[in-house]
């Protein structure tokens, strides 16, 4: 396939998901999901989908906001590290679900940790972490030091 940048060429279809984006972050304030665990989730996500453009992206807005380089480190295993709490392993199991789409279900990150407001603010992100992945694949946006 050839290199397409899919914002150049369709705008308008660029800006809505833009639009979608704004709307989640503000689904996520609104359930009081920490802005650190909204870059943890946007980094699993981008790992998972491997979109080195969104993990770049992500992994200095996390810095930035005071994460860990250790935290960082072990994203990609939170499972078996113990630097995650029961929230942001509720949060980064349902990531991966809605990332994966496991069939049949799996809810084992169901752990009442999250509220009904967070969970549906994080699926949200996960979505529209999943789209603007495929963007940055699909366009071949640049990854250099």
């Amino acid at each position: 396939m050839p290199s397409v940048n899919l914002g150049k060429q369709h705008p308008t279809v660029y800006q809505s998901l833009m639009k979608m984006d704004a709307e989640v972050r503000a689904a996520l304030e609104t359930a009081g999901v920490d802005p650190l665990l909204v870059e943890l989730v946007k980094i699993r996500v981008s790992q998972l989908n491997g979109c080195a453009f969104c993990l770049r992206l992500h992994a200095r807005d996390a810095l930035a906001k005071g994460e860990t380089t250790d935290r960082l480190a072990v994203v990609a295993a939170w499972w078996e590290a113990q630097y995650f709490s029961a929230q942001e392993r509720a949060a980064l199991a349902l990531a991966e679900q809605v990332t994966a789409l496991a069939v049949p279900e799996r809810r084992t990150w169901d752990d009442g940790s999250l509220t009904d407001v967070q969970v549906s603010a994080i699926s949200w992100l996960a979505t529209v972490m999943n789209a603007w992945n495929r963007v940055a694949i699909t366009s071949h946006y640049p990854v250099a030091p």
